[in-house]
């Protein structure tokens, strides 16, 4: 039984870490290095690699803020850190009762928003409308 509990532990903790990887710099592929510093001129970045996306993360106007490219460099969508109660009120009125913990607006590149709150330690993403959206 310890054996089994054991094997199942190891295999969980392959698969967790194979969501997000932390990469250097020198592994995103030129395209996606280019379409960054072409938007982001100077701004230095952690990057990861999701599946088969990568994402940069950093400071902007002093506010955590990623973006995620394809990898041949095209923008899928910016997300920018915002206060809590900076979400609209329809998503406010919502999540009433509820602690939000973070929230972010994200911008997809066909120049939707969604915002995203997380309560509860769950992410919850919602149109403008306040409507639920999947991710």
């Amino acid at each position: 039984m310890k054996r089994i509990f054991i094997i199942l532990l190891l295999v969980g903790t392959m698969f967790t870490s194979v969501s997000a990887q932390k990469i250097s710099a020198v592994k995103v592929p030129v395209e996606v290095k280019g379409a960054f510093a072409k938007l982001y001129p100077g701004v230095k970045a952690n990057w990861e690699i999701e599946k088969q996306d990568y994402e940069a993360g950093f400071t902007l106007n002093g506010k955590a803020t990623s973006v995620v490219y394809t990898a041949k460099g095209v923008l899928l969508e910016t997300e920018a850190a915002i206060k809590p109660n900076e979400l609209p009120a329809v998503i406010l009125a919502k999540l009433k009762g509820n602690k939000i913990a973070e929230a972010a607006k994200i911008t997809k590149a066909d120049g939707s928003i969604r915002y995203e709150a997380e309560v509860n330690g769950k992410d919850l993403l919602f149109d403008l409308s306040g409507n639920p959206v999947k991710s």
